[in-house]
């Protein structure tokens, strides 16, 4: 019984040690690395080549690096009875809350606008008070953002494609997305990526927002109609937006995001995974696995996350 660490275009050995620290009698494989396909029952991916999990007869289970299943998800060739995991970590969820709250008060208080611009005039600026800001996506990383910025004294709500149980704010259900927007002032894209939220940050959502709105998308690049959005700002109807995520990393540098003045560019930064953090629950769901007990964090396929 072997483990197959795969993550092609990132370096493995952080989290092969680690796993080697914490299941010292552990059997790891970093792919390429020569090994028997047999052997292997459980696998920790990153953005995987498409279809390889179907070359292994014995596995069990695939966990993700990340909270984002999404890059196993929509690999059809996955086996159907291969369990897939998630990683869910404090220390994610806390760096994608402050990461998020940055951004909002730096589109808030015009924090990059006087480095910018060479200016030492300064600028008027939104107040907390007269903002709504709307967090789609209201799962783990989703609900802690929405505490941290109702703790900071913003007016927040969330919008859900699924159910969700009573909270302290207003969660607007999937056939409310347009009350959602119509006094949303600050959209912030939490969702996870499946068939049904590919492309919704588009034109005719942006056009549901009240004039002047901001984009925050801390998501998937997939998720955004990049067009829709360049069109949208310089339009007027949007005032901006912050991205983190994009349809391809690294954007490239002819991509027009990088001059646009209204769009602020970050490289995938809002949350990192650490290895040190997140190897132990790994490992929990590997012994679970061996000793035929349920793993936790499991995937509802039918849902993609």
């Amino acid at each position: 019984m072997s483990v197959l660490v795969i993550s092609p275009g990132r370096d493995p050995e952080a989290w092969v040690q680690e796993l080697k620290n914490q299941h010292p009698g552990m059997q790891i494989f970093a792919y390429p690395e020569e090994h028997n396909k047999e052997d292997i029952e459980y696998a920790i991916a990153w953005k995987h080549p498409r279809g390889i999990f179907k070359n292994y007869p014995n596995l069990k289970v695939i966990a993700s690096m990340g909270a984002g299943v999404d890059h196993i998800t929509s690999d059809p060739e996955i086996p159907k009875n291969v369990t897939i995991t998630r990683i869910i970590d404090d220390q994610l969820t806390l760096d994608m809350s402050a990461f998020v709250l940055a951004l909002v008060m730096n589109h808030l208080r015009n924090l990059s606008f006087h480095h910018n611009h060479k200016s030492w005039e300064p600028t008027n600026y939104l107040k907390i008070e007269d903002q709504n800001i709307g967090v789609m996506g209201v799962g783990v990383l989703g609900s802690a953002v929405v505490k941290t910025l109702t703790n900071v004294g913003f007016k927040v709500s969330g919008w859900a494609t699924q159910p969700k149980p009573q909270s302290d704010v207003t969660i607007f259900g999937k056939d409310q997305l347009d009350e959602f927007l119509g006094q949303t002032t600050i959209v912030v894209c939490l969702l996870p990526l499946t068939q049904q939220t590919e492309n919704i940050l588009n034109k005719e959502l942006f056009k549901k927002l009240p004039k002047g709105a901001y984009i925050i998308n801390v998501a998937r690049g997939q998720h955004l109609v990049e067009h829709d959005l360049l069109e949208m700002v310089d339009t007027g109807h949007l005032s901006g937006a912050s991205l983190d995520v994009f349809r391809k990393e690294p954007l490239p540098e002819e991509h027009p995001f990088w001059q646009h003045p209204k769009i602020s560019i970050t490289p995938h930064i809002a949350s990192v995974t650490d290895p040190k953090k997140v190897v132990p629950q790994l490992v929990e769901n590997y012994i679970r696995m061996t000793e035929g007990k349920p793993v936790k964090n499991i995937v509802k396929r039918e849902k993609g996350y």
